[in-house]
């Protein structure tokens, strides 16, 4: 243990099996050449164009992310162990979402207040009635997953819309790979390389009815301005697939078709990296300049699929996310295999009464926030931070739940002042289509400030390699 969190490479004064191979690499580096290696990794991301943005701060919005080159190590049996939590809830979650748009049954039940479904923001009425290819509503699942102990593992949240990263799960690889090429010949690691060709191969089963042929996929993004445009135009080029905005696209005949210089091309399923309100401004936004005016009526019409589904959202918000084991019970007749963070919901009075007594030990988080905005961590706040939070969960409870402080777990870490631990999560991304299907690894994220528990890269985190070992 490193003081009360659970140290990933050592465990009770040895070094656990899976990073076994490592020890001997990390201790053989002089701190000349890890600052070489460190620059020249800075340098690949600098030159492959590998940013993200950050808007309202000042400065240059662009920025690069930190990646750090000690690697994250799972076990087979462990990732297996996740890999089967994580399928399940994906099952879970999109049947959750055909049956909130469909009979919802999971409501009449009462094993989910109707008031956190159809009165969220999220819920989108015009996707009521409407059955998608294969059932299937949220083809991209995140689940972010922190752990606590060494058969410790918890869900901290679902990302059932447009969950990013996994550009950087591919290009940690792609420069862990080059750097240091013996590590990767001196341990079996899984591949992640494989996830552009699995993308393509989920999206082209999920095509519409009115497909007669070989699906055309595109990706549709809001343009260059958007903080993840890196990472539509990365997985458009490996996946060998047009990457397109709103005016590249029009409806007509009942279809959705795409200008090219040879011509209009049909095109089936749209892997959208837009916001719902703004994907048809016929039908949500009128004044959107990214959506397809139409899109919905084609969609509703089974003429086009949209990965993932308008309305996928009401799936992954904070309130809605106490409730999936419910989900899993409900539909699956299943006990989850991967267990949620206790939660309190400020919406309930005896729970907010709670909350209210406890700031100063507990994670306060939005219902609708990400990016770690809109949270307060207790243990880490100051007094005025603590009774600002306490006004606005009196003003507004129902915006916000609660969770206790999480004992994250650490990894080695490369520092300034050489190797240290810090915190980290990990988000897997399943593929949701014919089959639910992994990559085995995933985008894991370092909270690279001593003791900050707060790993989004807009909050200073970083990035490292996810490595599986191979049986």
């Amino acid at each position: 243990m490193d003081g009360t969190f659970f140290n990933e490479m050592y465990h009770d004064g040895a070094v656990r099996t899976p990073y076994a191979r490592l020890e001997d690499w990390m201790r053989a580096m002089p701190a000349e050449l890890r600052q070489m290696k460190q620059a020249e990794a800075e340098a690949l991301f600098r030159r492959i164009g590998i940013t993200f943005a950050v808007y309202g701060e000042g400065g240059d919005p662009d920025r690069l992310i930190p990646f750090d080159m000690f690697p994250r190590v799972f076990s087979q049996a462990e990732w297996r162990k996740l890999e089967h939590g994580i399928k399940q809830r994906a099952r879970a979650l999109n049947a959750f979402l055909m049956d909130v748009y469909g009979r919802g049954e999971i409501l009449r039940a009462g094993r989910v207040p109707a008031h956190l479904v159809l009165g969220n923001e999220a819920y989108e009425r015009a996707v009521a009635g409407i059955f998608p290819a294969r059932g299937v509503y949220s083809h991209i699942v995140g689940v972010d997953l922190v752990r606590t102990g060494p058969d410790e593992f918890f869900v901290l949240e679902d990302n059932c819309r447009t969950p990013s990263g996994v550009s950087y799960m591919l290009e940690n690889r792609e420069i862990m790979m080059r750097m240091f090429p013996t590590l990767f010949r001196e341990n079996r690691i899984e591949p992640v390389d494989g996830y552009p060709d699995l993308l393509r191969r989920t999206l082209a089963s999920v095509a519409p009815q009115k497909c007669d042929r070989e699906p055309t996929i595109a990706i549709l993004t809001p343009g260059h301005f958007n903080s993840a445009y890196y990472e539509h135009s990365f997985l458009a080029d490996l996946m060998g697939v047009e990457l397109v905005e709103g005016p590249d696209l029009f409806v007509e005949g009942g279809f959705v078709w795409m200008r090219t210089t040879e011509g209009p091309k049909k095109v089936d399923v749209i892997y959208r990296r837009v916001d719902d309100a703004f994907l048809d401004p016929l039908c949500f936004r009128p004044d959107s300049m990214l959506g397809v005016p139409g899109l919905m009526d084609v969609y509703r019409s089974g003429g086009v699929t949209i990965a993932s589904a308008p309305g996928a959202g009401v799936a992954d918000d904070k309130a809605i996310y106490t409730y999936v084991p419910d989900m899993i019970r409900f539909y699956l007749g299943e006990e989850p295999l991967l267990q949620n963070v206790p939660t309190w919901q400020c919406a309930r009075p005896e729970d907010l009464k709670y909350v209210l007594a406890h700031l100063p030990e507990l994670v306060v988080k939005e219902v609708h926030g990400s990016g770690g905005y809109g949270m307060l961590v207790g243990p880490r706040a100051s007094a005025e931070q603590i009774e600002h939070f306490r006004a606005r969960l009196l003003r507004h409870p129902d915006n916000y739940i609660a969770q206790p402080t999480l004992s994250l777990s650490t990894t080695p870490t490369f520092v300034e002042e050489g190797i240290a631990p810090r915190h980290v999560d990990l988000r897997p991304y399943a593929l949701v289509g014919e089959r639910v299907e992994l990559v085995p690894g995933g985008l894991t994220r370092v909270a690279l400030t001593e003791g900050s528990l707060v790993v989004n890269s807009s909050q200073g985190g970083g990035v490292k390699d996810t490595w599986v070992l191979a049986e």
